[in-house]
């Protein structure tokens, strides 16, 4: 069941969205060669801490940490470790914060240091899709018409779409309906309606689509060990409009010129 929100449920879940925004953007001034995951994990938890919110991750049907760590062919579900970044590496990092009962959800594909141009380019259509979608995303269309446009965007330029995960609508809870996938056909799915709140977030492989689950139950990574890159924003739907509570800005004062 889809769960329509009020304005006034919207309004707070802004400012969970701000926090899980500022948090990443703490996380990114850490971000280089050297740092290990487990390093990141602890500055978001305590940021996240020290401003107000829960870290919803930490503790979620048992996983272990604040952040999702997402190292090169990692896809989704990672965790930190005492793995150091090493220069050429991307990092993908995905976390939800919980404050005042409501959760915002974000994540963003961090190169460290330099990286090879192919690399990046996965990164930037990534990213680039994640707006398409948000593109797609219109009171009266269909979550069908977002999954459609992040696949044609991705496919066209020679990508794959990881099928297996999805977005997903949020509130009170991390995980509530719809589904976002990104792949699938235009007019079909839920309609898009106001009151929703949704996460999209595009999973996108250099390589085949083709995913391995690990031994601990969590960590997804790419069959074929080539990079995969993942964005995400949460998104409302409210006055006919969609706004995107999420920013990636505090992101870019911190990368600045290297700001994908």
């Amino acid at each position: 069941m889809i769960y329509l929100k009020t304005p006034e449920e919207i309004n707070q879940m802004r400012e969970a969205a701000t926090l899980v925004s500022r948090t990443l953007g703490e996380v990114a001034r850490w971000i280089a060669p050297g740092v290990t995951t487990l390093k990141l994990d602890t500055i978001a938890r305590e940021f996240m801490r020290d401003n107000g919110g829960r870290p919803a991750c930490l503790g979620y049907e048992g996983f272990p940490a604040t952040l999702c760590i997402e190292v090169n062919e990692t896809v989704v579900h990672g965790f930190p470790s005492n793995y150091t970044l090493r220069e050429g590496d991307i990092i993908g990092i995905d976390t939800v914060v919980e404050k005042d009962g409501f959760m915002g959800d974000s994540c963003y594909t961090f190169p460290v240091g330099e990286i090879d141009p192919k690399v990046m380019d996965l990164c930037k259509t990534t990213k680039e899709s994640l707006y398409v979608g948000i593109e797609a995303c219109r009171p009266g269309h269909r979550i069908g018409d977002i999954a459609n446009a992040v696949q044609t965007y991705c496919e066209r330029r020679g990508y794959s779409v990881v099928r297996e995960m999805c977005g997903h609508g949020i509130g009170h809870s991390m995980h509530e309906s719809p589904e976002v996938p990104n792949y699938g056909r235009r007019g079909t799915g839920p309609v898009i309606r106001n009151g929703m709140c949704i996460c999209i977030e595009p999973m996108i492989n250099m390589g085949s689509r083709n995913i391995v689950i690990e031994r601990d139950g969590w960590t997804c990574r790419t069959k074929d060990r080539k990079p995969s890159a993942h964005y995400e924003h949460t998104l409302a739907i409210i006055d006919d409009h969609v706004e995107i509570l999420t920013t990636f800005d505090y992101i870019q004062e911190v990368l600045q010129d290297k700001f994908i």
